[in-house]
């Protein structure tokens, strides 16, 4: 299961939601994750009120 508190601690080089997004998609095809868990909100400035639907479709 891929977490999302994981993968923002790993990548603290991320400035924004949509790098986030971008680092999903990354992880959803290397990975081989079947699921994802979203165990936090991400606290970039740009994070949009639909983050966690975004944030599915990306790993999805």
């Amino acid at each position: 299961m891929l977490n999302l508190s994981e993968v923002m601690m790993e990548h603290h080089e991320l400035n924004n939601f949509e790098d986030l997004v971008k680092v999903i998609k990354q992880k959803a095809e290397t990975s081989g994750e079947r699921f994802f868990r979203m165990d936090v909100r991400p606290s970039y400035p740009d994070t949009p009120e639909n983050w966690e639907d975004r944030l599915e479709a990306a790993f999805y």
